[in-house]
């Protein structure tokens, strides 16, 4: 076996790969043998096939497929043990490669086209300076978000006074005929309305301003304005069965409940942040305040990355590319890229490639490593993230956990999840090594300069 490597320039080489029969001989008699034993062939018991028939039959199949797996191998280990870094995968050598013959037993040469990536040199010290944009949390922002927890974290409770629009009413409803209660009819002994959910006015009129007691006369189709999903819900029928209901119901009420928001009281503040976490309304007010500094952090993070981005290429100086590999790479590896789509990506693919290759090289730099710990505190963030949408706040941590274990064990989500925790390093690290420059500013402020951005990039496109 002979591996040899053969620079064209500074970013392109041609990877010969020469096997010789030697390389493969004892592993085609014994792929040969394993598929004698296993060999189906008429008129022969399995394991009696002569030889001779075998290889004549399968023998050029085998001897393909064992080549591959050498020819694989060593490709993959020579880039390893040489750590070459390598842009995309190798393509066979469209000039060198001659067609493969594996009728005939005897050495074969392999060629391939490797893409070497550009040198990146950096050297970064406190002169180089990037702003920091903290955000500003307001009194404001505390009391929405304040109210929004004393809205989700309230509940319904019933009431003496008359029903508004928004109050729930419960009750039996009953179908009529002739005015009276049909035998046999649909009856819900456990109905539920909201009267602000009726399309029709005149049928909420009715139950506003209702209480426990009444009996309302309605039309349920008419209320809903035929929506067969809803009626088909209150009334708990098929929706097939909605067309052949009478025109009237009666809803005899038994309980009005209002929903009353939660109160700013320990209850409260045990169930956002944890028992005893804040007892006094000052100190939960505090906490708000904190979260939401903490929720920003990471809009701050993603802001001094892109301005850091600017820098670090700017020190890196223009790089070369093997532009003529990529593309055909890419055009290869995508199953619905063209080479005109290719053509017009191209740029913009180029300038992630840049970025992403400096990020490596920090890391290489400065030895920045995800570990198992690091993937599982990426994950239980995300979970918690997840749990935060739907109001889902103070949760155990072993069901945080669990469900951080099950995004892990999607190939996909852990590797995103990877390069989060590589990027949060990757900022973590700048802020040591750079002159950061800290800036408090509001949120409005802040989101001007991605307004900026969102126009610059629409005039690029126009």
């Amino acid at each position: 076996m002979n591996v040899s490597l053969t620079n064209v320039d500074s970013v392109n080489a041609i990877l010969q790969i020469t096997v010789a029969k030697a390389d493969y001989q004892e592993k085609l008699d014994n792929a040969l043998k394993t598929f004698r034993k296993k060999a189906n062939i008429p008129g022969f018991r399995p394991g009696t096939v002569p030889m001779g028939m075998v290889k004549k039959m399968y023998g050029k199949s085998v001897l393909a497929e064992e080549i591959n797996k050498i020819v694989g191998e060593n490709l993959y280990n020579y880039i390893q043990e040489n750590n070459l870094n390598v842009l995309g995968e190798p393509l066979p050598n469209q000039e060198k490669q001659q067609p493969i013959d594996f009728s005939v037993e005897g050495d074969y040469d392999f060629f391939f086209d490797l893409a070497l990536a550009p040198e990146i040199k950096l050297s970064l010290t406190k002169k180089d300076k990037v702003p920091y944009y903290a955000i500003a949390v307001d009194e404001e922002m505390v009391d929405k978000q304040i109210a929004s927890y004393t809205a989700n974290y309230g509940k319904y409770e019933k009431v003496e006074e008359d029903a508004k629009e928004t109050d729930l009413i419960r009750g039996t409803i009953s179908e009529l005929e002739d005015g009276k209660v049909k035998e046999g009819g649909i009856f819900v002994e456990a109905g539920i309305l909201m009267p602000s959910y009726m399309k029709d006015e005149a049928e909420q009129a009715k139950f506003v301003g209702s209480k426990a007691g009444d009996v309302i006369v309605f039309n349920p189709g008419k209320a809903y304005d035929g929506n067969e999903t809803e009626i088909a819900s209150m009334l708990h029928i098929d929706k097939n069965a909605v067309e052949a209901i009478a025109p009237e119901f009666q809803f005899a009420i038994t309980e009005v409940t209002r929903y009353q928001e939660a109160a700013l009281d320990q209850e409260l503040f045990d169930k956002i942040f944890g028992a005893g976490t804040v007892t006094t309304e000052a100190d939960f007010k505090a906490k708000v305040k904190e979260t939401i500094a903490d929720q920003f952090a990471p809009d701050s993070d993603y802001k001094f990355l892109l301005d850091a981005k600017e820098l670090l290429e700017k020190k890196t100086g223009d790089l070369q590319f093997p532009d003529a590999f990529l593309k055909r790479w890419l055009v290869a590896s995508g199953e619905e890229r063209t080479a005109e789509s290719v053509e017009e990506d191209y740029p913009k693919i180029l300038a992630d490639l840049k970025f992403h290759l400096i990020k490596e090289q920090l890391a290489k730099d400065y030895e920045i490593k995800i570990d198992n710990d690091d993937m599982k505190t990426i994950a239980m963030q995300a979970a918690r993230a997840q749990f935060a949408q739907y109001g889902m706040m103070n949760l155990p941590d072993e069901m945080v956990e669990n469900y951080a274990n099950d995004m892990l064990k999607n190939k996909d989500n852990a590797r995103n999840l990877f390069d989060r925790a590589m990027e949060n390093k990757i900022i973590d690290t700048l802020k040591t090594k750079l002159g950061v420059e800290e800036k408090t500013i509001s949120l409005d402020e802040f989101r001007k300069f991605f307004e900026k951005e969102e126009g610059a990039d629409a005039e690029k496109e126009a």
